[in-house]
């Protein structure tokens, strides 16, 4: 039974479409929230692991936006990209092309893996007025808190990648290993609350095309964080963060706020490295004043 979202009230009072655009040989899949004709218009990036479904608490809570939401190459419902390594030189070159195609000069936003694919696309050139980085990675995973997890996440994904095709695969989307970590990563004590983060891991954690794309996509995202690329930034940056994240402490985050040349930090009490299931009106609100849009009447 699929636990019910907080959030469908609010999300259903969005007009949504799908889309799709030819981006670098292959199809992206793409959903567009929010009215046409908003004065804001953002492209919003999900994590590691997900699609675009993730960030849809967050967009609830910006419906004066116009927010445009792919889903990376080789998850969700976008294909892998023909003939390429998914790495993050890859993924950086695609959403430069998909911005250019669907979105020119929008607002770029990132959460998790999303935060250094973004980042990495803007300081090679994506031009955007702003960036806005949901729980962003900023320091190795490897040396955060719960670096032996990540140590052993290193393993499990090598295990998957190196078992026959069937079994490795089998490994990988594992609902119970899939349970683990999202509650491993839920930090609320709201019930019902963990019960729709735990639903949403369960339906869409394992939408991944294949095997060989999760592999490449996971050593991108244990090999890179968001300090390679911030002093090349030179936009308005804010940085949303949670004091009580696992995978980057929230001094590392401080830290990382001070390598942009304009960066703004928004610090969410309470909460770990799921600020878009958690507090996702927290991070709207941060949004919302980072990038100066005015509450409609009677949101």
């Amino acid at each position: 039974m699929t636990a019910p979202s907080p959030y469908t009230d609010r999300l259903a009072r969005l007009p949504v479409e799908r889309r799709e655009a030819e981006v670098r040989g292959g199809t992206t899949a793409y959903w567009v929230y929010g009215p046409e004709d908003a004065e804001t218009t953002i492209v919003a990036v999900h994590g590691f692991r997900g699609e675009h479904h993730g960030l849809e608490p967050v967009l609830a809570f910006l419906p004066e936006a116009r927010v445009i939401a792919p889903d990376l190459p080789g998850f969700g419902e976008t294909a892998p990209l023909p003939g390429r390594t998914h790495d993050l030189d890859e993924y950086a070159a695609w959403l430069g092309d998909f911005v250019g195609e669907v979105a020119p000069g929008a607002v770029i936003l990132g959460h998790s893996f999303g935060s250094i694919v973004t980042s990495a696309a803007v300081a090679r050139g994506l031009v955007t007025p702003r960036l806005i980085l949901l729980n962003p990675i900023g320091a190795p995973a490897l040396e955060g808190p719960k670096g032996v997890m990540t140590r052993l996440a290193v393993l499990y994904y090598a295990l998957g990648a190196r078992l026959p095709e069937r079994l490795g695969t089998a490994l990988l989307r594992n609902r119970l290993i899939v349970r683990v970590m999202s509650i491993a990563m839920a930090k609320t004590s709201d019930p019902a609350l963990r019960r729709f983060i735990h639903d949403q891991h369960d339906t869409y954690f394992s939408r991944f095309s294949d095997r060989d794309v999760l592999r490449d996509a996971f050593v991108a995202s244990v090999s890179h964080d968001v300090r390679g690329f911030a002093p090349d930034i030179h936009v308005p940056t804010l940085l949303v963060a949670a004091q009580r994240d696992d995978i980057t402490p929230i001094e590392a985050e401080r830290t990382l706020a001070t390598l942009f040349d304009d960066a703004s930090l928004v610090e969410i009490a309470e909460v770990g490295h799921l600020i878009h299931y958690e507090t996702p009106a927290e991070a709207a609100g941060a949004i919302r004043r980072f990038l100066r849009i005015p509450v409609a009447r009677g949101r």
